[in-house]
């Protein structure tokens, strides 16, 4: 089971964690956002725009590392699919269960 640390809740220090897991996985986002959304955690542009709600800051850091590996995927494959699928269980094994820990949403 995966620890639920407090996470990163600082916009900076959260946007820097979001380059290093871009480099980790070789993505290469066009722009890192952070601000308000209503409906949803974070989205991917097909410009290479990736937007995390601020209500993310406040979530577990395990939570936090499942966003930002799901959402920088998307750079590279832009579905759900069983290769999306495999490159989460790659980088973030336990991600199924990660995603889990949202407290809101």
């Amino acid at each position: 089971m995966t620890k639920r640390r407090r996470g990163i809740s600082n916009k900076a220090a959260f946007k820097e964690s979001v380059r290093r897991w871009a480099e980790t996985l070789n993505a290469k986002p066009s722009q890192i956002r952070v601000q308000r959304m209503k409906k949803k955690w974070a989205s991917c542009s097909s410009g290479g725009t990736l937007t995390f709600n601020e209500d993310l800051l406040a979530q577990n850091e395990s939570f936090q590392e499942y966003v930002i590996v799901h959402e920088l995927l998307h750079l590279r494959v832009p579905n759900h699919g069983k290769l999306f699928r495999s490159l989460m269980s790659l980088y973030l094994p336990d991600w199924e269960e990660r995603a889990k820990y949202s407290s809101a949403f």
